[in-house]
């Protein structure tokens, strides 16, 4: 049984930072495209949006609003992934899950990631106060 569990949320102040793990067990790592995605307060009709993006090759990818702020990294020894973020603003307000077999962004282009393909964690909230 695949499982992704998300750890490393809280409360943090405008401009602070925080990491995000996920944990993996079931799959290895180092065999998956995986990435980082999140959900806002009230835009749950909008579904998750996708935040940054790690290939199994080394390639990565980000959404242009935390492109600078934002480091997706994989330690395949711990089949842990991680978020990394910095000068966190009020609008990276969400709920932030991991995921593993995700394809680039630029191939779901149009339709968007659904957490009904792929495999997928619960969720940690992490609220940015202003």
């Amino acid at each position: 049984q695949v499982r992704l569990m998300e750890s490393g949320g809280g409360v943090v102040e405008a401009g602070g930072s925080v990491t995000l793990s996920c944990t993996i067990s079931g799959l290895r790592l180092q065999n998956y495209a995986t990435g980082w995605f999140r959900q806002a307060p009230g835009k749950e009709h909008e579904g998750v949006k996708f935040v940054a993006w790690s290939g199994n090759t080394g390639l990565s990818d980000y959404a242009d609003s935390v492109k600078g702020r934002f480091t997706i990294s994989r330690d395949h020894n711990k089949n842990t992934l991680y978020l990394q973020m910095n000068s966190l603003k009020p609008e990276d307000t969400a709920i932030y899950y991991c995921a593993a077999d995700v394809p680039l962004p630029q191939y779901v282009a149009g339709r968007g990631y659904s957490r009904n393909s792929g495999y997928w964690g619960q969720g940690t909230q992490v609220t940015v106060s202003s």
